[in-house]
C-alpha cells in the first residue's frame, strides 16, 4: 500500500535539488499527494474501511499545512508546484 522505493525515489528527484534531499517542502508536498492519491482510490473500493479514511485526512492536512507554508514563504513554488500536480488552490 505504501509507495515503492523506486516511486519515492524518482518523486524526490523530480522535486528535489539532488536525490537526497527528502526535506524540502516541494518534495513532501509531492510525497503526500502520491499517498493521498492511492489511500483515495483504496477508500473508493473499501468503503467501511474507517480507520484508512482516517489517514487519509490525516495526510490531507499535514499536505495542506505544509502549502500554507510554502505559499507564505516562496509564492512562487507554491504556484508551480500547485500546477505541476494538478491540485485546486
Amino acid at each position: 500500500m505504501a509507495l515503492t522505493k523506486e516511486e519515492t525515489a524518482s518523486t524526490i528527484l523530480k522535486f528535489g535539488k539532488n536525490d537526497k534531499d527528502t526535506g524540502a517542502s516541494e518534495v513532501q508536498i509531492a510525497l503526500l499527494t502520491k499517498r493521498i492519491n492511492q489511500l483515495t482510490e483504496h477508500c473508493k473500493q473499501f468503503k467501511k474501511d474507517k480507520s484508512s479514511q482516517r489517514g487519509l485526512l490525516i495526510l490531507v492536512g499535514k499536505r495542506r499545512r505544509i502549502l500554507k507554508y510554502l505559499q507564505r514563504t516562496d509564492l512562487e513554488k507554491y504556484r508551480s508546484l500547485i500546477k505541476e500536480l494538478g491540485l485546486r488552490k
